[in-house]
């Protein structure tokens, strides 16, 4: 059984978590299936959004600690560099994320933890079932964070919030999660693929390349000033305007129809 089920349906490419048993903890096996399907969605030219949901009804229970406490078997160089080669992947998937070209869309239900809470805010957008929960939980096992959720959780819940979370690894819910800015919307888990399907769709068949640049420069913005994001945005604004899609835009805004985007 796949780790990851991987399928292209009108330009979105869904990665669906498959391993519900132990609610899609993190081990070599998870990571490397969801390298693997990533690059794969990145290099497909036919692929324009990128949803990450799940085939249970968890999103992601942090890491698998059974795979952990079995290197800890092993003799004291080789459980490091066990660890050390896991937390890598783990740590390109992040990056790779956020560095693709193509949004990424997270559909997060259930247990959301460890890892599962760093990979779904290193997507672009987030929705969540209402009835979701939440937590870092790395704290209550004597661990320090991964995933970026330490650069990305101070700039979307604040300093101080992202104090709370890290340090006390307590548990939230789904309406806190979207008041701390982690997550755009909520929906009920029974409607949760199916909109977060249908907003994947609606960026698929918008200007790729203007998304493209409009994430990299947001992405960019917290390591710039504001003369140099300014430089950015305008050299990122005469590439789109020169672009075939801006003259779409265009012409589909003064014919009163929505724009057919190129596809390649």
């Amino acid at each position: 059984m796949s780790a990851v089920l991987y399928e292209v349906d009108q330009n979105v490419a869904t990665l669906r978590l498959n391993q519900p048993k132990s609610l899609n903890a993190v081990n070599p096996t998870m990571i490397d299936a969801l390298l693997e399907a990533t690059s794969r969605a990145a290099d497909d030219p036919k692929v324009r959004a990128v949803l990450v949901c799940t085939a249970g009804k968890h999103f992601m229970a942090g890491g698998d600690l059974k795979w952990f406490q079995d290197q800890l078997a092993l003799p004291e160089e080789t459980c490091r560099e066990s660890y050390d080669a896991l937390l890598g992947k783990v740590q390109k998937l992040a990056l790779d994320f956020q560095q693709m070209e193509k949004p990424v869309i997270a559909a997060a239900q259930g247990a959301v933890a460890g890892f599962g809470l760093s990979l779904m805010i290193a997507a672009d957008l987030v929705f969540a079932a209402e009835d979701a929960y939440f937590t870092l939980a790395y704290s209550n096992i004597a661990l320090s964070p991964d995933g970026g959720a330490t650069w990305t959780l101070p700039r979307f819940a604040g300093l101080k919030k992202a104090m709370e979370i890290a340090l006390l690894g307590e548990r939230f819910d789904a309406p806190r999660a979207r008041e701390m800015g982690l997550v755009n919307r909520l929906y009920p888990a029974d409607q949760l693929d199916a909109e977060a399907k249908k907003l994947a769709i609606r960026l698929a068949a918008g200007p790729a390349k203007a998304i493209a640049r409009t994430k990299a420069l947001i992405n960019a913005s917290f390591d710039a000033t504001f003369e140099e994001q300014l430089l950015a945005e305008r050299q990122s604004f005469v590439g789109c305007a020169t672009h075939p899609d801006f003259a779409e835009g265009l012409t589909a805004f003064f014919e009163k129809r929505r724009p057919a985007y190129r596809r390649d």
